[in-house]
């Protein structure tokens, strides 16, 4: 037996190497009015799972070549999968409950089970995955109705800077200067937002073309130079001859470079950014290193997560290096970062020459 095939992403997912299980687990949820489909292994599972992502998952924890828990921790480390209650059955005593749940599971049921709890547990799991999906829906929708009236007042503002309805004073036009930059942050944040949503959402599509990485960084560091300029600091670039392109995401990769390096000029107030490019056999590695502030290595352990603020007044909304990561990861990169306090920081990302 390998997988019935769903014909829609509304269905539980059953998981377990022993026939008898599937076939009781599948009878008592139909009887609830569920479409349950059946895997007998976690690598069945797993593909089905990235195919068509199911509503639940009931996995049962001892099976041979690939166990429940790591099932569930690859499910939980795969950023394209969105969230996916997992449920995990088990005849183990205490010892497993803590494994699952560090591993990512949100309920166990023990066998052998009451099909009345089965049941239960299926419907409090189903009741929580509603929950959050009515929670991002939100996200997604605040987000865009939000950008609508900023963008209507940006290009009002616009139209009275440039005295379409009148003649504007000198203090009028700093006033509305200010508004203009106080908006343009809103929308900033605001898109930033709706990207993170996305890729959590495993909703974010991207297109992948070969890519110049050295064409690219010299568009971002000339753009962002007047800022470096302005800080009286300099910003260099040091690019290794015959770099290969890769595969990517031109506007996504964009973004990366211009949040690392205007990040590393924003921390930044005497010496330099330097953007580095590099390759080996199998990688395209790129380092903005900078002479800045530093990052405390508590703030370096969680620089990474959603909504991570560091201490520092400069910093943001803890978005902006989370959707870096999140870009990065898509590509099938790496980023990591090393610095100590008062003496600077280095990201550091590589990505492989050739995406599988």
């Amino acid at each position: 037996m390998s997988v019935t095939q769903p014909t829609k992403s509304n269905y539980i997912l059953a998981v377990d190497d022993i026939p008898d299980n599937l076939l009781l687990i599948q009878l008592s949820l139909e009887q609830e009015g569920h479409r349950v489909v059946v895997a007998n292994n976690g690598k069945t599972a797993l593909k089905q799972i990235k195919k068509a992502p199911p509503s639940l998952i009931l996995l049962d924890v001892m099976m041979p070549g690939m166990d429940g828990y790591e099932v569930t921790r690859r499910i939980r480390e795969d950023r394209n999968i969105p969230f996916i209650p997992i449920l995990l059955v088990t005849a183990r005593e205490e010892s497993s409950l803590v494994e699952g749940l560090d591993a990512g599971a949100d309920e166990f049921v023990r066998k052998p089970f009451q099909l009345d709890e089965l049941q239960a547990r299926v419907r409090s799991m189903l009741r929580l995955k509603e929950t959050i999906d009515q929670r991002e829906n939100f996200v997604s929708c605040l987000t865009h109705d939000l950008r609508t009236p900023l963008v209507a007042a940006n290009r009002m503002l616009d139209l009275i800077q440039q005295q379409a309805f009148g003649e504007v004073n000198n203090e009028q036009k700093e006033a509305i200067a200010s508004i203009l930059s106080s908006n343009q942050n809103m929308l900033q944040m605001l898109n930033t937002l709706l990207e993170t949503h996305q890729y959590e959402l495993g909703q974010k599509t991207l297109s992948f073309i070969p890519v110049n990485l050295q064409q690219l960084i010299v568009e971002v560091v000339t753009e962002l130079q007047p800022l470096a300029i302005e800080k009286g600091i300099e910003l260099k670039q040091n690019i290794a001859s015959e770099v290969p392109e890769i595969k990517g995401d031109r506007l996504e990769l964009r973004r990366v470079f211009t949040n690392l390096i205007g990040n590393a000029i924003k921390f930044t107030d005497k010496g330099a950014v330097k953007v580095s490019l590099d390759h080996n056999k199998s990688q395209v590695l790129v380092t903005v290193k900078d002479t800045g502030i530093g990052i405390s290595p508590q703030d370096q352990k969680a620089v990474f997560q959603r909504y991570h603020q560091g201490n520092h007044r400069r910093s943001g909304k803890g978005l902006g290096l989370y959707l870096c990561q999140q870009i990065i990861n898509a590509h099938q990169g790496q980023i990591t970062v090393t610095s100590e306090v008062g003496k600077g920081a280095t990201f550091s990302f590589w990505f492989p020459k050739q995406l599988s």
